[in-house]
């Protein structure tokens, strides 16, 4: 059975760095305030590798990456 990953944003510690758009650009985006922020389903990468690298890349670890 195939995982599903589970990629959620703290908004309140999120602090607009951008790593993670830059290390995962095809989960992540930044909006219009410059803070993270998913990308629709429908332009995400169902299983991306590089999510929990963005994670870790998080300054102030705002992002959780879980995986069923």
């Amino acid at each position: 059975m195939p995982t599903t990953q589970h990629i959620s944003i703290d908004t309140d510690r999120c602090i607009g760095s951008g790593q993670c758009a830059l290390t995962a650009p095809k989960t992540f985006t930044q909006d219009d305030d410059g803070f993270s922020a998913l990308l629709p389903p429908d332009e995400r990468a169902s299983e991306d590798p590089l999510a929990r690298e963005a994670a870790r890349a998080c300054p102030v670890q705002a992002i959780t990456v879980a995986e069923d």
